[in-house]
């Protein structure tokens, strides 16, 4: 009989991970509050329910006999997830004290202090008159940009503190030094039965503070170009850090700044980022990782023999983008030249974050993005050479006719 897996969260993140399980010979199912979300529309079954009602989930995984959980690219997923398998007794790649500590951004500072493992200097809230601005203020457990804001002053600092605490679960916050004239750097890794690999470095370039696009990534490379840097100083530490957790399968990311050599990191989680990097990893080493989740899922533990490469970070000299154009408030009437762009070589993976119809508003966070577009490149200078071209052909316009892109990403910026 085919084995029932339940997906939760069917954002188009979560398209890949249907679409292995269904070819492992799975049956699918895929849970979350929408009516129609993307992977709902590929899965064999789906059910509306949030991921937040974990007891309604547990209650209809035993009627329907469901033989395995998985979630793995959706940050407000980790927890529910960890605590449905917990109820079912089925496999989970983490703990309930792992996804704790790499959730609770002041439980993972805590874990790198006390590992060895460098963060960015903290305020606390009882002591704003001593803060040396600028300060970065954001929620402790919010995602995608919500919540944060950039202070320059008490009176703005005030304000970002009930910003922040009103998109937090629990009102927990955290004020940082704003971390201005540092870069952002994200590194990925991948446990295969307690062996760390390094799938992915990652330079993020965030869009301008001039049109408020400052926290949101227009544009993601890798490898990093700090790679070489970060092996030297910082992987080990952060390799016994992760094996003192006791972590064994499954993905690990952090988000960090590369601070004058130092790399100091700030946002975790016990999943893969939430995009399609995944795809261009399997287009040069022909490993999935989505189906080792799914070995995960249903026997706890990866297959005996798996290996990955171990210089799999370097994508064997290649260099990959994650593009994320941005447009502007309005109702969507026409998108051009994606269905051209798509059919390119170099294009590995495209989602469409909003379509025709589609009305989009000022946000100034993730939802200003229109799409997602993972590609795939020899080396720097093709890279750059494509990014231009395809932001070049790709075109958003209103109803009325009106150019609705925002802010064109600089692929010189490149490095």
């Amino acid at each position: 009989m085919k084995k029932k897996i339940l997906i939760l969260g069917g954002a188009s993140v979560h398209c890949k991970l249907v679409e292995v399980a269904q070819k492992l010979g799975c049956y699918t199912i895929v849970t979350d509050y929408l009516n129609n979300s993307p992977a709902k529309q590929i899965a064999d079954e789906s059910w509306n329910l949030n991921i937040m009602d974990v007891d309604l989930i547990v209650e209809k995984c035993k009627e329907e006999k469901v033989d395995a959980v998985i979630s793995g690219w959706l940050d407000p997923c980790q927890r529910p997830y960890c605590e449905i398998c917990e109820k079912l007794g089925l496999p989970c790649y983490g703990t309930k004290e792992q996804f704790y500590q790499m959730t609770d951004k002041h439980a993972f500072k805590k874990m790198c202090i006390d590992n060895g493992v460098d963060v960015i200097p903290e305020y606390d809230e009882r002591d704003i008159d001593k803060v040396e601005y600028p300060v970065f203020v954001k929620p402790v457990d919010n995602r995608g940009s919500r919540g944060q804001t950039v202070c320059y002053d008490k009176e703005s600092l005030v304000k970002a503190i009930e910003y922040a605490k009103s998109e937090s679960s629990n009102g927990d916050i955290l004020i940082e030094k704003y971390m201005k004239d540092a870069e952002e750097l994200q590194v990925t890794y991948f446990f295969v039965n307690g062996e760390p690999f390094l799938l992915r470095t990652t330079d993020s370039y965030c869009g301008s503070e001039d049109n408020h696009l400052e926290k949101v990534v227009a544009c993601a490379i890798s490898p990093s170009k700090h790679t070489e840097q970060y092996l030297k100083t910082s992987h080990n530490q952060v390799i016994k850090m992760f094996k003192r957790l006791g972590f064994m399968n499954g993905p690990i990311f952090m988000q960090g700044f590369v601070d004058k050599g130092v790399f100091r990191f700030f946002d975790p989680g016990l999943r893969f980022p939430g995009v399609d990097y995944e795809r261009i990893y399997e287009k040069v080493f022909g490993i999935s990782l989505m189906e080792l989740m799914v070995q995960i899922a249903v026997n706890g533990k990866c297959d005996q023999g798996v290996v990955l490469p171990k210089d799999g970070v370097n994508l064997n000299g290649k260099r990959a983008a994650v593009l994320f154009p941005t447009v502007k408030a309005g109702k969507v009437g026409k998108i051009c030249g994606l269905e051209e762009l798509i059919s390119d070589d170099h294009v590995v993976s495209v989602w469409r974050r909003c379509d025709v119809g589609d009305e989009v508003k000022w946000c100034y966070n993730v939802n200003q993005r229109s799409l997602e577009a993972d590609i795939l490149c020899d080396g720097t200078e093709q890279l750059k050479k494509y990014l231009k071209k395809f932001l070049s052909k790709y075109k958003v316009y209103d109803i009325n006719g009106n150019d609705m892109v925002f802010e064109i990403f600089d692929a010189e910026r490149v490095i």
